[in-house]
C-alpha cells in the first residue's frame, strides 16, 4: 500500500511539473489581426463553395415534366461575413444575408410542347454560422479538431427565359426549393472539408521540430491548447533549441515566463530568457564556442605585442622559438548566459584564452592561460518572419588563471584582445545569427511594423500581418507547390 501511494504520489508531481512548464515562446493573435485575415477567410470561404457541385433533378408536376442539370454557382457575395473569437473554443465565422447566384440547364415537356435553355437563380437572405475549434495534437501543432455549421437559406427564385417562360413561371417553386434543400445540404460539408482538411494543410506549415542550421534545430511545439479570449488567441510554445548531435538535451526552462498584456496590434511575439539560453546551450555543445587564431588570422599588430609580452617566457623555453609562430586558443567554457532587463538585453561569455607557440615540427607549447568575461550588448529584430539577434561588445577583461602579478601583466593585452574580439569573433557571431530563426508563424503570413519591447525576462515584439500569399495560395504552398518555403522536420 505504501509503495502505491509513493507511486501515485511520484507519478501525480510528475504530471504537475510537466503541465506546469513555462512557454518560452508565446504569439497572440489580437481581434484586430482577425481583421486582416477576415478577408482572405471571406475569399477562401467564396472558392470553397464555389466548387459544389449537384446533383440531377427530375420531376414530374401535373402534366409538366423536367429535369435540371448542370447546376453551376456562378457568384456568391458574403460581404455580410464576421470572423471572430468564441472564448474557450475558437473561431466564429458567421455569415448574414448573404447571396448566391446560379445558373442551370433546363429540358421541360409540357403536353407536346419541348423547351430547353440556361436559367439562372438566386439564392437570398444565406446564413452560414460556423465554429471552429482548435486544439493541440499529439506532435503539438496547432490543429482544427472539429467545427460545428449551421447554414440555411430563406429562399431562392429563378428566372426563366424562352417561349413557355409565363407559362411555368409557377414551376420555379418546386424547382427551387428542391435547389435550395440541396444547397443547404453541401454548404456544411464543404465547408467541414475546407476546415479539417485544407486549414490543417496549411497549418502544417508552421515548423514544429526543424533545423536551424547544421549545429541545431528549434522545437516550437505547443505546450497546451491555445487560450481564446473575446479579444485574442493565445498560443503557449516550448520554444527550445537543441543540438542535432543530441535532440532532448537535459534542459530545463526555469525562466520567468513571458506575459503580453496588449491588444493594440495584429499580432504579438514574445520570447523568454530561456528561449536565447537555449540556444546559446544548443551551439555550445556542438562545439560551436571555440575558436583557433594564427597565422593569418592573428592581426600582425597583436602578434608583436604577444612576441614582446611573452618575451621572456620563449627565452627561457628555447631562444629558437623567439621566430615561431604564435596562437591564440578561445574555448568558452560555460554556456553564455542571457539577461534581459528593461533596459534591454545582455549575454555573458566566459572563455578561456591559451597563447601558444608553435614550434615547427613539434607539439605546441603553452606560454599562458588567462580567463576572458565578455558581455555583448543584444539588439533582438524582426524581417517578415525570421528573428534576428546583433551583438554590440559591451565590456571585456582578462586575468590571468595563475597570479595577481601575472595578470596585473597581462594589462597591456586588454585592448588590442578586445579588438581582436571585435574583429573576428563578434562577426562570426553576427554572422550566425544574422540569418535569423523562422518564428512559429504560417507560410505566406509576415511580420511588418514590428516593434519591440524588452520587459524583465522577456521580451515582446509587436506587430501587423502582411498576407504575402492569398489563404487559398497559402494552403496550396502547403501541398509542396512552393519549395522556397519548405521546412525539415528533425
Amino acid at each position: 500500500m505504501t509503495s502505491f501511494l509513493f507511486s501515485f504520489v511520484l507519478s501525480s508531481a510528475v504530471f504537475i511539473m510537466a503541465a506546469a512548464e513555462p512557454a518560452g515562446c508565446k504569439i497572440r493573435i489580437t481581434d484586430k489581426g482577425l481583421e486582416k485575415l477576415k478577408f482572405e477567410t471571406q475569399k477562401f470561404v467564396e472558392e470553397e463553395l464555389s466548387n459544389i457541385t449537384m446533383p440531377e433533378m427530375k420531376g414530374e408536376e401535373g402534366r409538366f415534366q423536367y429535369t435540371v442539370n448542370d447546376v453551376k454557382i456562378t457568384e456568391l457575395n458574403l460581404s455580410h461575413a464576421e470572423l471572430g473569437f468564441i472564448p474557450d473554443v475558437g473561431l466564429l465565422f458567421d455569415v448574414q444575408n448573404s447571396s448566391i447566384s446560379l445558373s442551370f440547364q433546363r429540358s421541360i415537356l409540357y403536353w407536346f410542347f419541348y423547351d430547353t435553355g440556361n436559367t439562372t437563380a438566386s439564392a437570398e437572405g444565406v446564413n452560414i454560422n460556423t465554429a471552429v475549434n482548435l486544439i493541440r495534437d499529439d506532435e503539438g501543432r496547432l490543429k482544427i479538431n472539429n467545427i460545428s455549421c449551421d447554414a440555411k437559406i430563406k429562399k431562392m427564385r429563378a428566372e426563366f427565359s424562352g417561349t413557355l417562360r409565363k407559362v411555368y413561371d409557377f414551376l420555379g417553386r418546386f424547382l427551387t426549393t428542391g435547389m435550395r434543400f440541396f444547397l443547404n445540404q453541401k454548404i456544411c460539408p464543404a465547408l467541414n472539408h475546407a476546415a479539417l482538411v485544407h486549414v490543417n494543410s496549411m497549418l502544417e506549415t508552421i515548423p514544429v521540430r526543424t533545423e536551424v542550421d547544421q549545429y541545431i534545430g528549434i522545437d516550437y511545439s505547443l505546450i497546451s491548447d491555445p487560450v481564446v479570449t473575446s479579444q485574442s488567441l493565445d498560443m503557449n510554445f516550448r520554444g527550445m533549441f537543441f543540438d542535432l548531435s543530441e535532440q532532448n538535451p537535459p534542459l530545463v526552462n526555469y525562466a520567468v515566463e513571458p506575459v503580453i498584456r496588449e491588444h493594440d496590434r495584429m499580432v504579438y511575439l514574445a520570447l523568454s530568457e530561456f528561449f536565447f539560453d537555449s540556444g546559446m546551450f544548443s551551439y555550445y555543445t556542438a562545439g560551436i564556442f571555440q575558436m583557433h587564431i594564427v597565422n593569418e588570422k592573428m592581426p600582425k599588430d597583436l602578434e608583436v605585442l604577444l612576441r614582446t609580452t611573452y618575451f621572456g617566457a620563449i627565452m627561457m623555453l628555447n631562444p629558437a622559438l623567439v621566430d615561431a609562430p604564435l596562437s591564440l586558443q578561445l574555448a568558452v567554457t560555460s554556456p553564455p548566459k542571457t539577461s534581459i532587463k528593461t533596459s534591454g538585453a545582455t549575454v555573458v561569455m566566459i572563455a578561456i584564452v591559451k597563447v601558444m607557440v608553435l614550434p615547427p615540427g613539434q607539439p605546441p607549447v603553452q606560454l599562458s592561460s588567462m580567463t576572458m568575461e565578455a558581455k555583448f550588448n543584444a539588439k533582438v529584430s524582426m524581417r517578415g518572419k525570421r528573428l534576428a539577434v546583433h551583438a554590440d561588445l559591451r565590456r571585456f577583461k582578462i586575468f590571468s588563471n595563475l597570479s595577481a602579478l601575472e595578470s596585473l601583466a597581462l594589462i597591456p593585452l586588454q585592448a588590442p584582445l578586445k579588438t581582436m574580439l571585435q574583429m573576428s569573433v563578434v562577426p562570426l557571431i553576427n554572422n550566425w545569427t544574422k540569418r535569423g530563426v523562422r518564428i512559429p508563424l504560417a507560410d505566406g503570413m509576415d511580420f511588418i511594423e514590428e516593434v519591440v519591447e524588452y520587459h524583465n525576462g522577456f521580451i515582446v515584439i509587436g506587430a501587423n500581418l502582411h498576407f504575402t500569399k492569398g489563404l487559398r495560395e497559402m494552403i496550396a504552398g502547403s501541398n509542396g507547390t512552393d519549395p522556397t518555403t519548405s521546412t525539415s522536420s528533425v
